[in-house]
């Protein structure tokens, strides 16, 4: 699955700082830009999946599970 998210990227002396409004909670930091954001990405892939695993629990044995595409 692929999408698209926002990363704000701030300097804070040595370190960079990132973060992504629409996954709250989401943020890496390094000593490059690049190091942050690839911090972030890792970041905003572990919450997702958590949440995709936190909101299938409970799902009864006999409904249907399909995928849905989006963008």
């Amino acid at each position: 699955m692929r999408n698209e998210f926002t990363a704000i990227i701030e300097q804070d002396e040595d370190w960079f700082i990132a973060y992504c409004p629409e996954i709250p909670g989401a943020n890496g930091q390094g000593r490059t830009r690049a190091e942050a954001k690839c911090n972030l990405a890792e970041a905003i892939e572990l919450i997702l999946e958590d949440r995709r695993q936190d909101g299938l629990r409970g799902i009864p044995e006999d409904a249907t599970r399909e995928v849905v595409t989006v963008g």
